[in-house]
């Protein structure tokens, strides 16, 4: 009997049901994790070139003889052995086997699985050994080819590389030239020494030097060794051959600011309206400009001319809600959580969808309907890593609804699966009794968690916040230079103490020199400019504290920030403009008391 006829089911088969396990079997030795990890990576970039080239047929597959080999008891017995020995974790035996049967029946397939087990046990030596025999025994297999040129990468081979894709490139056909020229791309892609890679590409494609594939794999290269300047220049070569080039567009966009890749991708656009990648591509570079209604105009384009995709759908929803249009957004989502009916896969996951929903039945103060859209979030048994925070979300929608005792039990219940989380816990349900102004009980949640758990930062820092705003001046800085002592990058704590000081006015020297770390640690924090621009007024270095509230107030424009910025001007005189800056925190936040302190202190009206 043929190998082809007994060895398709008896091997191939169970080759595929096995295979799932080549992730988590053998222990690693030889070689490093990352580099085997990079030999795959290198080979698997390098076979999706295929795939990238639009209205490019796939490479042909050429079938290499396989031998007649008759599939014994003592054969089988071989293989499921060599299976079975793999999934308990033994793979040196599994892969002995294998390759020796490979040897012995010349069958490609088997070398390459017993490549496939090396791999998977990061053994990077005994894979190259499989590798070369499944060339060896498939010498027209690109896969082969591939996976060899990966182990000839990761030591720097570059040499060999040239010397198989030069034979390559001359024997291809030559409606499959652009696929091999792409694909050598995307192998010395994954190059460490990227100069070297490119040169390398430069030297294999000089006698297609005219041709646009070239140009276009050149220009990816050039993306990828950092020479924005070249890739453009050589993807603007392919476009003038062929301007419909989706990918030299996006090459050109990718190698560009973010403005002139806009500008690239709209005027692509009006001559290839039907270029669905460049568009999608376009609308996320408008989100990330913040032009937001043009984005919306591009995304409503992408999901009328493909009704079914549902990231268009989900997209318009968040931006809508950004664009302030929460009925809009409710309407998005509630199409896409439609469209994920009976559709399983964790890319079909409609978490997001009822958190936003949540949020905008919340803010129109439905929280029984922004409860029920919740506690619709699935936690995949422990895998949704947002339902934990989910949870805690219920917890206060119940408080808002009044049902302070229902939310402290609803937070109490939930399951902590690590020290962070039981954290995360104590501090919600401190806060949830701060919001209901039960300050000595939360005070008291806060003081159990630190017997609980001494030397937590967080819990100390809230613990200094809630304490302060008791009045507990000691307590407050107790906590807040211990939790410097354990976590001396907090930033956090050394502001809310320096500019505790500055606030009162006292050690303002000592006040000056916390906010000044805290703000080298978080140079464009606002509170913490805020913070140092409130201390130098203390100090009175009104300049100083000018130019630091100018620009809090400009990377955010706070009521608090509003008032300190007010109260500088005025002090230098500038009173006009204090006014005018104490105007518009009025309006941010009318019944905001610092600044009704502060206009009455100062005996102002705005």
């Amino acid at each position: 009997m043929s190998a082809a006829a007994l060895w398709r089911p008896a091997v191939l088969v169970l080759s595929a049901a096995l295979i799932s396990g080549c992730a988590s079997v053998g222990k690693p030795g030889g070689e490093t994790v990352e580099d085997t990890h990079h030999v795959s990576d290198a080979a698997q970039a390098a076979l999706s070139a295929e795939k990238t080239l639009n209205g490019v047929a796939s490479a042909p597959v050429y079938e290499d003889p396989l031998p007649e080999v008759k599939l014994t008891e003592e054969l089988f017995y071989k293989i499921v052995t060599a299976e079975i020995a793999f999934q308990r974790g033994s793979w040196q035996s599994a892969y002995v086997i294998l390759y020796s049967v490979a040897e012995q029946t010349r069958d490609p397939r088997i070398a390459k699985r017993a490549a496939e087990i090396a791999l998977a046990a990061k053994q990077s030596g005994e894979a190259l050994q499989a590798v070369r025999l499944w060339r060896e025994l498939a010498p027209n297999s690109n896969e082969a080819t591939q996976y060899y040129l990966g182990f000839m990468l990761n030591i720097n081979n570059l040499t060999e590389i040239q010397s198989v894709y030069t034979e390559k490139l001359k024997s291809s056909d030559p409606k499959q030239l652009g696929v091999m020229m792409l694909q050598v791309q995307r192998l010395l892609s994954r190059a460490r020494d990227k100069n070297g890679a490119y040169n390398t590409l430069t030297t294999l494609l000089q006698p297609y030097k005219d041709s646009p594939d070239a140009h276009m794999a050149l220009a990816q290269g050039a993306y990828v060794k950092g020479d924005n300047k070249l890739a453009v220049s050589e993807a603007q070569e392919v476009l003038k051959v062929r301007p419909d080039s989706q990918l030299a567009v996006l090459t050109v966009a990718q190698a560009s600011s973010q403005e002139d890749a806009a500008k690239a991708l709209s005027a692509f656009l009006v001559k290839n309206p039907g270029a669905r990648d460049v568009r999608l591509a376009y609308a996320s570079i408008l989100i990330d400009l913040k032009q937001l209604d043009q984005a919306n105009h591009e995304f409503e384009i992408i999901a009328r001319d493909k009704p079914d995709d549902v990231s268009a759908i989900y997209t318009l929803g968040v931006l809508a809600m950004e664009r302030n249009q929460p009925q809009k957004a409710e309407a998005y989502f509630l199409q896409y959580l439609q469209s994920l009916e009976g559709k399983t896969g964790e890319d079909r996951d409609p978490t997001t969808a009822l958190v936003n929903l949540s949020r905008i039945a919340a803010e129109r103060k439905d929280y029984k309907a922004a409860q029920d859209w919740l506690a619709q979030v699935d936690s995949y048994d422990g895998r949704n890593p947002a339902w934990f925070n989910v949870q805690i979300r219920r917890g206060f929608l119940l408080a808002k609804e009044g049902r302070l005792l229902e939310a402290r039990a609803f937070i109490q219940q939930i399951k902590a699966s690590n020290e962070t989380e039981q954290i995360q816990l104590i501090q919600s349900e401190a806060q949830l009794l701060r919001d209901a102004s039960l300050p000595d009980q939360a005070r008291a949640v806060l003081e159990q968690g630190i017997k609980q758990t001494p030397n937590n930062p967080d819990l100390l820092y809230d613990f200094a916040m809630l304490a302060e705003s008791q009045k507990d001046i000691p307590g407050m800085e107790a906590s807040l230079r211990k939790v410097i002592e354990l976590a001396p990058t907090s930033q956090h704590a050394y502001n809310a103490l320096g500019y505790s000081f500055a606030d009162r006015n006292v050690q303002l020297d000592e006040a000056n020199t916390l906010i000044e770390k805290a703000n080298q640690l978080a140079p464009d924090d606002p509170f913490i400019l805020d913070s140092l621009g409130w201390v130098k007024f203390r100090l009175a270095k009104y300049d100083e504290a000018e130019q630091a509230l100018r620009r809090a107030y400009q990377m955010r424009p706070d009521a608090e920030i509003g008032v300190h910025l007010g109260e500088v001007l005025w002090t230098m005189g500038q009173k006009d403009d204090a006014k005018k800056v104490w105007r518009d925190a009025l309006k941010k936040d009318p019944e905001n008391q610092t600044l009704k302190s502060t206009l009455e202190r100062l005996k102002v009206k705005p």
